[in-house]
């Protein structure tokens, strides 16, 4: 093993721990010998066993046992944990060894029992002192063969057995300059972790009134501890919590170290947290609270309690009972306000080290341990059950204050390892700020529910100031991450899909062998879809998907039959790839074939009617071939779902009467969802099944009742899936309040009129429902343990536009932009927006429209359309609140082409500055508008040479031959149209003299 074992701490402590066990005082003086035995056990965080290992060789050794006797110590163990402790037991030459008893190793054995090796350690049990009792540490309990039959080898040799945890964590309390050295380091680090992580954090959810649950907040700091800039300089790997982090708000408190934090959203009134890190496993703890908008009441107490913990550390110090300095604070307290004796906490802290909680030195009436200087304390002292008179709501009823810290033991005064967190205070509390270590984080709620911060008061930065300051950092992060991502996509280029190639028949045998063949006519073969018409007095084969389109006329004694083939340079479609398996071959554009109207004598029937009934067979067959391409279609990347697991379990999570969008059938069918042990699954009243996966689901949303007349639970899928014979990401599940008040409503209506009645029975009616879906969704994420969270929508921050053709309200979540009321829903995922950009934002238009740019380059755009002008600046906040980068500019832009620039040459676009263009700011914003706008028109309107390939590519795609004015019409009505979406400063690029040639 090649690790160093600290020699010297190991030769000081082990003297100081049969130091205290030779004066016998306490339990050390009714044992003969000590025994630690550590097994293998991933759930036990602290032990006492554990805690003396790391305290004597930095490490926790597991399957060891470790024997301590009046002149000797045995430590068993396997091979490598034995090399390790070689450099301890080997003390030859060091004189810091001398006086500690010889170190015995005996290496473990692969079976289980070990019984010479145990034979050996009960011997040197016999032999020490009086050979009878052992002191062990009765909590700890370690499972396994090996543990337990040691255990049965002390148990049948009679052994008495005495619990020295309280002694041993006494001998081990008294801190050394490195223990107190890492301990600062682990109250720097926590204090760091709430001040420039939870604090802000809890800020920006005040100013931001996000509804965000006390679980999902602790699990943030939890996470934010793997982050270098929270620890102050400190290895990640050596940095772990002390214990899960205890957020409380909204009435509910318990203030103890046990307890774990409710899934309960977080209120905006008093806000406890209680927080410890551990730093090369030495622990420390921090406690605080957290006030928007209080009264004065609880500023009064909040202020008493500082100085309760000011009396506290007062009595805490060196030679002082722990039972006297409780007691002292129990009598300031009665003395100051006797009312709060009750509210007080039972203990008042504890003392901490490689445990975060020494359960025999804990601060209480009891206790009557001596202090010591060099121990450090977590004291932690609070009022519990506190009543807000001012409160309206349940949740502001009651409250509770908590605070702590970790301290040192001195001779004069304890004190705080760490810097206290600096209070949030106005400016004109001077005196107060210079007392900084008894001030506390104080939020008041301002006009919008705002936090009102000390910083702010004192910066005088506007908050646009603000805004356009965090999108320059945006804007120079964005390029460089979007060329990054770029980069490495180029490798993986997506193939551009190839046409299908449809074989009619693999061999001569296939072949039909028909009469209109064998006469030279056309033969359409239904079963091979093909039609056979004879080419140069030959039957030959054309495949159903090789026929772009077909049509008939009759013209004076004679029947056209004329049919358009694909070929390469034709349009096969907007979502169909244009490459042909072999383009260097001979391709037949068209064929016609003329037939006449006239029957001559003998002929059962007129020559044209083989032509009638070609054309109307290959309509038929075509029509039948595209619906199942489209079919098909429709499967292409569906990704197969894992089954459903059903839960028979009668109390699973249901809704009933609900409807389901988009339709199974063509009229709607109400049904219900009833939530499974891996998803949802919605059956209609005649039986029809949709399931939905929790692992598929990559947005849940709930939209509530208020102002709208549905209520949704809206899912949007990583996959689609397929029901009603089509593909679909987001299906939703609703009811409708009207048609709900309408049916209770029909039996009261003929004995009461009033209208105030009806909006009474209404509100009642959009109460049951928001309850009944509320009290699904808890349970639902309590099933699925939080890993399916549902998002609600924030109404406050919603914005009219028009997404589709439309108007809608568009509401913002935690992760995305939705509207699930109408029908399609719009829903954005933000993870995936690059930027935002607004276009045609002036001041005399009264709307302007909103454009989002994913990351993925290849995917279209999203325009949103007459957003109104006023709800610019909230969107702004917004953006910049979720750290998307937007800019603004007076055009419209083209937007396909330019991402077709991005994606055909992305280096060239970041070498001239990727998306600065767009920003007003950015390079070149000083030119001559006149020369921007010509730059722009060079840009982004058309070429003549792409508008002459387009009619060519039109005309291809509509094979009717028209008039030369009608093809005018055609182009000029293709003109106007593209130069309507240039913008309004794009200047039109064709002139009549061109047309007229056209």
């Amino acid at each position: 093993m090649a690790v160093n074992l600290d020699k010297e701490a190991y030769y000081r402590r082990i003297k100081r721990l049969y130091s205290n066990w030779k004066k016998g005082e306490d339990e050390f003086g009714k044992v003969d010998a000590i025994v630690v035995s550590v097994g293998v056990d991933e759930e036990i965080v602290y032990a006492k066993s554990t805690a003396i290992q790391t305290w004597l060789f930095g490490y926790e050794l597991t399957d060891t046992i470790m024997v301590f006797c009046d002149t000797k110590i045995i430590f068993l163990a396997s091979k490598k944990k034995v090399d390790f402790l070689k450099q301890v037991a080997m003390t030859k030459g060091n004189e810091n060894a001398n006086g500690v008893p010889p170190i015995t190793l005996l290496t473990r054995e692969k079976n289980e029992s070990n019984k010479a090796n145990f034979d050996k350690m009960i011997e040197a049990i016999r032999g020490s002192k009086e050979g009878k009792t052992v002191g062990i540490f009765s909590k700890d309990k370690f499972p396994g063969d090996y543990m337990k039959s040691w255990n049965d080898t002390i148990t049948a040799e009679g052994l008495e057995k005495v619990d020295i945890s309280a002694v041993v964590a006494y001998a081990m309390a008294v801190k050394e300059d490195g223990e107190l050295s890492l301990m600062k380091k682990a109250a720097a680090i926590t204090s760091e972790v709430y001040s420039k992580f939870f604090k802000e954090r809890v800020m920006e959810i005040v100013d931001a009134d996000e509804k965000v649950r006390h679980s999902k907040l602790a699990e943030s700091v939890e996470k934010a501890i793997e982050e270098k800039k929270y620890l102050g300089g400190a290895d990640p790997s050596t940095v772990e919590m002390c214990y899960p982090p205890i957020i409380q708000s909204g009435g509910n408190y318990s203030l103890k170290f046990s307890v774990v934090s409710d899934k309960n959203h977080m209120h905006f009134g008093a806000i406890t947290c209680a927080m410890g890190i551990r730093y090369k496993s030495y622990c420390s703890n921090l406690v605080r609270t957290l006030m928007v908008d209080p009264p004065q009441e609880m500023q009064d107490n909040y202020n008493f309690l500082l100085q309760v913990e000011e009396e506290l550390l007062k009595h805490l110090k060196h030679g002082v009972k722990i039972s006297e300095a409780y007691n002292a604070v129990q009598e300031y307290v009665k003395k100051e306000k006797s009312d709060l004796v009750a509210k007080l906490t039972k203990n008042l802290g504890f003392a901490m080290g490689i445990e975060f909680r020494e359960g025999s030195l804990v601060v209480n009436s009891k206790n009557q341990y001596k202090l010591k200087k060099g121990m450090v304390l977590s004291v932690s002292l609070g009022f519990a059950d506190l009543v807000n008179k001012d409160g309206k709501k349940d949740e502001q009823k009651k409250y509770a204050l908590f605070i702590g810290d970790t301290i040192q033991i001195n001779e004069v005064r304890s004190t705080v390892p760490h810097e206290r967190v600096s209070s949030v205070e106005n400016d004109d509390e001077d005196d107060d700020e210079e007392d900084g270590d008894d001030a506390e984080e104080l939020l008041g709620k301002g006009a919008r529910s705002a936090a009102l911060l000390a910083d702010r008061t004192r910066n005088e930065m506007t908050a646009e100031e603000k805004r356009r300051a965090h999108q320059k950092e945006l804007a120079n992060h964005l390029n460089e991450e979007a060329k990054r991502r770029l980069t490495e996509r180029q490798g993986d280029q997506q193939i551009q899909k190839a046409r299908k190639s449809n074989v009619s028949y693999k061999n001569v045998s296939q072949m039909p062998r028909e009469k209109d063949i064998r006469e030279m006519k056309i033969f359409i073969d239904k079963k091979y879809e093909t039609v056979v018409m004879p080419v140069f007095g030959i039957a030959t084969p054309f495949h159903i998907a090789t026929i772009k389109n077909i049509s008939m006329s009759v013209e004076g004694d004679y029947t056209y039959l004329r049919i358009n083939f694909y070929v390469p340079g034709s349009s096969l479609g907007r979502q169909e790839g244009n490459i042909f398996p072999n383009p260097d071959a001979t391709f037949v554009k068209e064929i016609q074939r003329k037939s006449s109207n006239l029957k001559t004598p003998g002929d059962p029937s007129v020559p044209s009617t083989n032509l009638q009934n070609a054309f109307r067979i290959i309509k038929e067959v075509q029509k039948r071939y595209k619906t199942r391409e489209a079919e098909e279609k429709e499967k292409e990347g569906i990704v197969k779902q894992d089954s459903l697991v059903i839960n028979l379990n009668r109390s699973n999570p249901k809704l009933k009467d609900l409807y389901i969008r988009p339709n199974i059938a063509q009229k709607r069918m109400q049904g219900s969802v009833e939530a499974h042990t891996n998803g949802f699954r919605f059956t209609s009243v005649r039986g029809d099944k949709v399931d939905i996966l929790y692992n598929n689901i990559k947005h849940a949303i709930f939209q509530p009742c208020d102002g709208e007349m549905i209520i949704v639970l809206h899912f949007h899928l990583k996959n689609a899936i397929m029901f009603g014979k089509r593909r679909h990401t987001d299906v939703q599940f609703y009811t409708e309040v009207g048609e709900i008040t309408t049916d209770l409503g029909k039996h009261q209506h003929m004995h009461d009129r009033d209208d105030l009645y009806a909006e009474q029975m209404e509100r009642e009616m959009r109460h049951k429902l928001k309850s009944a879906f509320k009290n699904f969704i808890e349970k639902v994420e309590t099933l699925t343990k939080e890993e399916l969270e549902f998002e609600v929508p924030f109404r406050d921050l919603g914005f009219q536009g028009a997404p589709y053709r439309s108007t809608c309200l568009l509401q913002p979540t935690s992760g995305s932009l939705v509207n699930t009321t109408e029908w399609p829903p719009f829903v954005v995922t933000l993870d995936e927006v690059e930027l935002v950009h607004f276009e045609r934002v002036q001041f005399h238009l009264k709307n302007f429209d909103v454009v989002i740019v994913y990351k993925d380059y290849n995917k279209k755009v999203t325009m949103i359309n007459a957003v109104p002008v006023n709800s610019l600046d909230p969107i702004k906040e917004w953006l910049n609140s979720c750290d998307i980068k937007y800019t603004e500019g007076v055009q419209s832009l083209n937007w396909t082409k330019i991402m077709k620039t991005i994606v055909d040459d992305p280096e060239g676009f970041f070498e001239q500055g990727g998306w600065s263009f767009l920003d007003p700011e950015g390079e070149g914003s000083g030119a001559e508008e006149d020369s921007e706008s010509e730059m722009e028109d060079e840009t982004f309107n058309p070429s003549a040479d792409d508008e002459e390939e387009e009619q060519e590519e039109d005309s291809d795609e509509d094979y009717s031959s028209d008039t030369e004015d009608s093809s005018k019409i055609i182009f000029f009505y293709i003109c106007t149209v593209r130069w309507r979406h240039c913008g309004p400063v794009a200047r039109f690029p064709f002139n009549l003299k061109m047309l007229e040639t056209k």
